[in-house]
């Protein structure tokens, strides 16, 4: 298992367009892939418990994969998350 915390940069947080992001990047791997936000759990790659964590910008995530790919994969969101997905 390996984890990372990360800030969301998007003006609007995570709304539909940047989960749908984060959700399709996430579904690439086999690894379990979620994040702690205000004390909960969200599966990242479910585009409603991406959007039922209510995570605005400015807020920190702490991502954790795991998995046989769970390294590729939060080298992988970490860049998407940190580039803005798509925004």
């Amino acid at each position: 298992m390996c984890r990372k915390k990360v800030i969301i940069k998007n003006p609007t947080g995570l709304h539909l367009r940047p989960a749908g992001i984060l959700c399709k990047e996430a579904m690439k791997f086999k690894s379990l892939i979620t994040f702690h936000f205000a004390g909960g759990t969200a599966n990242a790659k479910s585009v409603l418990s991406v959007l039922g964590a209510c995570v605005k910008c400015g807020d920190e995530i702490e991502l954790e994969c795991e998995g046989e790919d769970e390294e590729l994969a939060l080298e992988t969101l970490v860049k998407a998350i940190e580039s803005g997905l798509g925004e």
